[in-house]
């Protein structure tokens, strides 16, 4: 019997896969910076290990070890410059946590530039006292921000499908949501059929996705506040590959409804169904420009899967990618220049990066054999893709840089779709000192 349960029941029953994290590339020339451990009050609760672990991740700074630390200061008045650039540091954060008379967790922290000899921001962050690994994943955001001007997306969240006991009767299908970086890990549906395809929606309330629980493709919504499932599409043959436009009133899907795979879009309010393609060939995969008035999409149409544009408006197609005989699952970046897709090159399949426009060539980010289904951060400065390691479906979270990488494995089974969230209200609140 199939089977499909809400995220509610599976909450209260307590079910875990928690993930395994691997360093798997590094290098050197990543800015050196140095994350003093916090100053605790009683009954706070450390969160340096957190900033720590996400100021690696970003493919940005290498934190030095505590151990090789000279000093331990936990305010700006403390430092001693000379300390930090022994040991050739070009950042220092320092803070301390503690709980405040409204029952409060609080984090003030200075973020200081060792070479210019002055504080870059200080700020406090104030969150629930149960809940500490938001209010780590907020400070890590306000220092990135603060050293690279860029905003940080620790505290986003990403939607992935857990596949356990694969090919066995038994074989079960979770949609997952988890932190950036597999942590916190909530399960939101289950299902005996595969779950294909997660989609956030732009304010990062529902998620859209594929579901085979009728026997054969359809296309859900997911409300992650309330665990209610709407479904969307459930036409005669394919419906597939959704996502939301940057507004979040359509949706575009796969469907061959009317014949070939071809791409369109469905206003969510009212179910108006538009076809954006009509070609002999497979097209698939669309993705929107975050102007919303083009899409993104792989066709095979020129012979082999390759990158297209279409503006929804004109319908006018034009040839994104030429490098090669396979380019497809294209995701556009947020400078809304820049695009990542999965490329096969002599030594297997891919991720690379390349501009809209085509004025550089491709560069590959990824180094496995099966690298796909690539998802990037709302800030652009790290993206995520599953691949194979050990006959083993993965998670791999890469620097756009190319220079850090991760793997995100799970004891439970294989990891597969990843999708990454966009910036989510904050359940902590920041000001700026």
């Amino acid at each position: 019997m199939k089977r499909l349960l809400i995220a509610a029941f599976l909450v209260v029953a307590g079910i875990s896969y928690p993930f395994e994290i691997v360093i798997d590339r590094g290098v050197d020339t990543l800015a050196p910076i140095a994350i003093v451990p916090f100053r605790i009050y009683e009954n706070a609760i450390d969160i340096t290990p957190i900033v720590n672990s996400d100021l690696s991740s970003s493919g940005q700074f290498r934190p030095i070890d505590e151990a090789n630390m000279l000093s331990l200061p936990s305010s700006a008045e403390e430092v001693q410059y000379h300390d930090w650039r022994v040991l050739g540091t070009d950042y220092v954060v320092v803070g301390s946590v503690f709980v405040d008379g409204l029952g409060l967790l609080v984090a003030e922290f200075e973020v200081i530039d060792v070479n210019q000899e002055q504080v870059l921001q200080s700020g406090q962050v104030k969150g629930h006292v149960e809940d500490p690994r938001s209010l780590a994943h907020h400070v890590s955001d306000e220092v990135f921000r603060a050293m690279t001007g860029i905003s940080g997306a620790f505290s986003t969240r990403v939607a992935y499908v857990l596949v356990e006991n694969r090919t066995q009767v038994d074989e079960r299908h979770t949609l997952m949501v988890a932190d950036f970086d597999g942590e916190r890990e909530t399960p939101v549906l289950i299902s005996d059929q595969p779950i294909l395809s997660p989609a956030w929606s732009s304010d990062g309330k529902q998620l859209a996705y594929v579901s085979f629980e009728a026997g054969s493709s359809a296309i859900h919504i997911l409300n992650l506040e309330t665990g209610q499932s709407r479904l969307l599409a459930n036409f005669e043959g394919i419906n597939s590959a959704p996502a939301f436009s940057p507004d979040g009133s359509h949706i575009a899907m796969v469907l061959s409804r009317d014949g070939n795979p071809d791409i369109y879009t469905i206003e969510v309010a009212s179910n108006v169904i538009r076809r954006i393609t009509n070609h002999r060939a497979i097209d698939t995969e669309p993705v929107w420009e975050l102007n919303g008035e083009s899409l993104l999409f792989t066709s095979d149409r020129g012979g082999s899967p390759q990158v297209y544009r279409v503006n929804v408006d004109s319908l006018r197609v034009t040839r994104l990618t030429f490098e090669g005989t396979y380019n497809a699952r294209p995701r556009v970046m947020p400078d809304n220049t820049h695009f990542i897709f999965v490329h096969r090159s002599g030594t297997g399949f891919h991720i690379a990066w390349r501009d809209i426009e085509g004025n550089r060539a491709a560069r590959i980010l990824s180094s496995n054999v099966l690298d796909e289904s690539p998802s990037v951060a709302p800030n652009g400065v790290m993206m995520m893709y599953s691949t194979k390691s050990n006959r083993k479906g993965i998670l791999s979270i890469v620097s756009v840089s190319g220079e850090v990488e991760y793997k995100l494995t799970s004891p439970a089974g294989d990891v597969i779709e990843p999708a990454w969230s966009p910036y989510l209200p904050l359940t902590t609140t920041f000001v700026e000192r």
